[in-house]
């Protein structure tokens, strides 16, 4: 069977009419791996009775539960016919028995699905490298041209290497050897990696698509070492010494920690995870404009994404807690995770504080007078002419869903947004399942570092 032969194919599950009919009739197919489309069937009462009198049995195969879930929302499914039309694979659910291989089988056509491109380029490089040493004629690989929905044409697999140029000096700084550019490409070369010397210092690397394994300059380093041999390396006492300190960042929040709860507030410690409504259908804002970090394949609706903000832990601490004497004051200090492109991840933390006043009344002169101490342990003073240069004032000429009108502020310090404080609209409120007013401030704590 070639490659031309094949056509990838997009059907709703009712396009799915004649399918086991072909497998049965055409390709005469003995058994059927799995049956969950046959009621979409022609006559599908019919053809299960001749799949009876044919003792053709449907099989359970309980374990394919696991991918179903990829397509079960898609409008449409993923199929593969040969050029007679017949159905050879229901991709990523179950191939057909009309293309398994067995032991007279000389054409292999190998086919890799994945919802992540890059993910399936991977797996397929190796498949069909690793694999290529048993053809006729040995790592002979037969290109395939997929035309995409756009209608351009890749050309799979590419087999090209991927080239990146290393440093001498900073191989030796990482390992803590001293070796020249031609023993450091030896070094490589041992390691399956092709080399080429540019210069006294520079080393342009090749890397095979096989070692999918190399993703940053520290792996490349981490291969010298292995062949140089770790055992070979000499111990030595570092040339510079320093004292261990404490990070800067995490010594203003344990500082602000102990104020806050001197305050009065209790600490939480709530979910890094949280759901999509969470921070945008529960405070009236739109998930597309928000900068959260999706998970791509989340276990459960609760833990869909990073929180951007440590308000909806605590609002459902308080949900869970409604039973406690009033008022209830939680605050917690931790790290939020917002999309940000310059970053080599595409994300960042962000380290805030998040206090609320839940009482019969709001309650906001406490949290103003809250936001106002910790102004003062930071040595930030008011600024009363609300200019960008320095200290902190309170911007009320602004608009957000989640809080009451004209009862919310953001906290400008230096000409910064850092945050906001106000009252929660009782629409929020309710989404929460809470009954009473809430206070609350959330600020970015790094600024003060």
């Amino acid at each position: 069977m070639h490659a031309g032969e094949l056509v990838l194919g997009l059907v709703p599950p009712e396009g799915l009419q004649f399918h086991f009919r072909q497998a049965i009739e055409i390709a005469g197919a003995t058994r059927i791996g799995h049956g969950i489309d046959i009621f979409y069937e022609h006559n599908a009462y019919e053809l299960l009775q001749k799949m009876k009198q044919l003792n053709i049995a449907i099989e359970k195969d309980t374990h394919l539960k696991r991918y179903v879930s990829i397509i079960q929302d898609s409008d449409v499914y993923p199929v593969i016919y040969d050029s007679n039309n017949v159905v050879l694979s229901l991709p990523p659910i179950i191939n057909g028995d009309h293309s398994k291989i067995t032991v007279q089988t000389k054409n292999v056509f190998i086919e890799c699905t994945a919802v992540d491109l890059h993910k399936a380029n991977v797996v397929l490089n190796i498949m069909v490298t690793m694999f290529a040493q048993y053809c006729s004629k040995p790592f002979e690989i037969e290109s395939v041209e997929v035309e995409q929905v756009d209608g351009k044409v890749i050309v799979y697999p590419d087999l090209n290497d991927r080239v990146q140029d290393i440093s001498v000096k900073k191989i030796n700084q990482r390992i803590g050897i001293q070796v020249d550019a031609e023993k450091t490409a030896v070094l490589l070369n041992r390691m399956c990696l092709g080399t080429k010397i540019i210069d006294s210092d520079t080393i342009r690397v090749n890397i095979p698509v096989t070692r999918a394994d190399i993703l940053h300059f520290c792996d490349i380093a981490e291969d010298c070492a292995v062949a140089y041999g770790f055992n070979n390396i000499r111990k030595t006492v570092p040339q510079t010494s320093c004292i261990g300190n404490q990070f800067e960042l995490n010594r203003v929040s344990d500082l602000l920690r102990h104020s806050v709860a001197e305050c009065g507030f209790i600490e939480a410690l709530t979910f890094t995870l949280c759901s999509c409504p969470d921070v945008a259908e529960k405070f009236g804002k739109n998930i597309e404009n928000i900068p959260a970090v999706h998970i791509a394949n989340p276990k459960t609706q609760d833990f869909q994404i990073g929180r951007t903000s440590l308000l909806p832990g605590l609002l459902k601490t308080i949900a869970n807690n409604q039973g406690t004497a009033l008022p209830i004051q939680l605050f917690e200090v931790s790290d939020v995770i917002l999309k940000d492109s310059t970053r080599e991840t595409g994300c960042r933390n962000e380290r805030r504080l998040c206090a609320i006043f839940y009482n019969k009344t709001p309650g906001f002169e406490t949290i103003h007078g809250l936001l106002d101490r910790i102004m003062t342990l930071v040595k930030v003073p008011y600024n009363e002419n609300r200019t960008n240069d320095k200290g902190y004032y309170l911007n009320n000429q602004c608009e957000d869903s989640a809080f009451f009108p004209g009862r919310h502020a953001q906290v400008i310090v230096g000409g910064e947004n850092i945050g906001v404080v106000g009252v929660l609209h009782p629409n929020v409120i309710e989404h929460f399942g809470l009954k009473l007013p809430c206070s609350i401030l959330e600020i970015n704590i790094e600024p003060f570092v």
